[in-house]
């Protein structure tokens, strides 16, 4: 964020964060499909064994459906892909040009054509590396991902040096790309055998045990878009590319904070499947409960540092301190971030018993974020639609935590039960 604050003029540093916000419509053709895949994945492979060498062993039902997951996949993210394509470039061309953002269209023209580009390449990645994830690579995934952040800053910090810095976001999805590439061409043999594996009978019908599931978590998602990505082209289509640009740095700060937090409890995800798999509710609890302690611990800590350090950037009157967002208007982000990790943590929990819970939550809560972003923020700016997004999080907190508590129980009533 240095670098772009160095490197970016404010107007250059709107088009970045909007950027940013636009790509991630990808959300609407991924359909939930990683998730999915991911829990679909680990509830099979409870049943199997994987060497060292990739050899599967066990339960030849449990080996076609787990082949079947794959298979269906790679189908799905394939046309997904064109269709991604097909969407967002002209989308962008349409939004960048018709908003006043006093620049020329050759600014922004072949940036955002080399990020539509990148995001369309990770997008067809991504199953994958949900699919080994749930398959038990929960550890090598997570520094594969640790590595791709690496390579695409590298790459994307270069751009800014060299005065490419529109460039950055593709070459960062370039970079996280190639990454990965490197790193699936190592587990090819694992990836071609269940892709060749004939599941034959006993293959996933996907509609009738899946989409039950999916749709639910693919509204989820395509609401969270709506939660989430809409501050900045709101705030760059009525305030202009500076005041998005200091939204989306500001964002991007938060999330980080955010990122780092639920990374304690989504890198439990597979094991959470396996431990449901298995029945072991007691296990499962532990290991939520105090993942849950350890995310909203980092998230306090992170977001405290975050608020003084824009206190002290503004109190000093620093360069700095003007690409983002004042202190109170910060605070009230920061905040608002704490309480998603945890709904995050919550709604992760119950999608991990392939369930989702939290749909007509989320309906609800993106409907009114929606409104409160486009009407608060088109007369007041980000302060406005910051303060409307926190209180219908204090609210939606309260609704998702009733529900979280009613499920936990009632599922893992019977099982309960038994054992006395």
């Amino acid at each position: 964020m240095a670098l772009i604050a160095r490197f970016l003029s404010p107007v250059e540093q709107g088009f970045y964060y909007t950027f940013g916000s636009l790509v991630a419509i990808q959300i609407v053709f991924e359909l939930g499909f990683s998730y999915v895949v991911l829990q679909m994945a680990s509830h099979e492979k409870a049943h199997l064994t994987i060497s060292a060498d990739y050899e599967i062993t066990g339960d030849p039902v449990a080996l076609s459906r787990l082949a079947s997951v794959i298979q269906k996949s790679l189908r799905w993210y394939s046309v997904a892909a064109v269709c991604l394509f097909s969407v967002l470039l002209p989308v962008g061309f349409r939004f960048f040009s018709t908003s006043q953002a006093g620049v020329s269209n050759s600014v922004w023209k072949f940036p955002w054509c080399a990020a539509v580009c990148a995001v369309v390449l990770t997008f067809q990645i991504d199953p994958l590396l949900s699919f080994l994830e749930g398959c038990g690579y929960v550890t090598q995934v997570a520094r594969l991902r640790f590595m791709q952040s690496v390579v695409g800053s590298i790459l994307a910090w270069s751009a800014l040096v060299i005065g490419h810095g529109l460039f950055a976001p593709a070459m960062m999805l370039f970079g996280m790309a190639g990454t990965a590439l490197v790193w699936l061409s190592r587990r090819w043999v694992l990836l071609k055998t269940l892709i060749r594996h004939h599941p034959g009978p006993h293959r996933i019908r996907w509609m009738a045990e899946v989409w039950s599931f999916q749709w639910r978590i693919a509204i989820s998602w395509l609401c969270g878009y709506f939660l989430f990505q809409l501050f900045n082209p709101v705030l760059f289509r009525f305030w202009g590319p500076v005041a998005a640009g200091q939204m989306g740095m500001s964002l991007s700060m938060a999330n980080a904070v955010q990122a780092v937090a639920v990374s304690w409890v989504s890198t439990k995800s597979a094991p959470f499947g396996s431990l449901i798999a298995l029945k072991k509710f007691h296990d499962l609890d532990h290991l939520f409960f105090r993942a849950v302690k350890q995310a909203v611990g980092v998230s306090l800590l992170g977001s405290a540092a975050l608020w003084l350090i824009c206190l002290y950037l503004h109190i000093h009157g620093t360069a700095f301190g003007h690409r983002i967002l004042g202190p109170t208007a910060f605070g009230l982000l920061l905040l608002t971030t704490i309480l998603n990790v945890i709904t995050f943590a919550q709604a992760l929990y119950l999608r991990a018993h392939k369930e989702e819970k939290f749909l007509l939550n989320s309906v609800v809560g993106a409907l009114c974020v929606c409104a409160t972003t486009i009407i608060l923020g088109r007369l007041y700016g980000a302060i406005g639609m910051i303060a409307g997004y926190f209180t219908i999080t204090i609210l939606g907190i309260a609704w998702t935590t009733a529900i979280f508590s009613k499920y936990r129980r009632l599922w893992h009533q019977d099982v309960q039960e038994k054992a006395l």
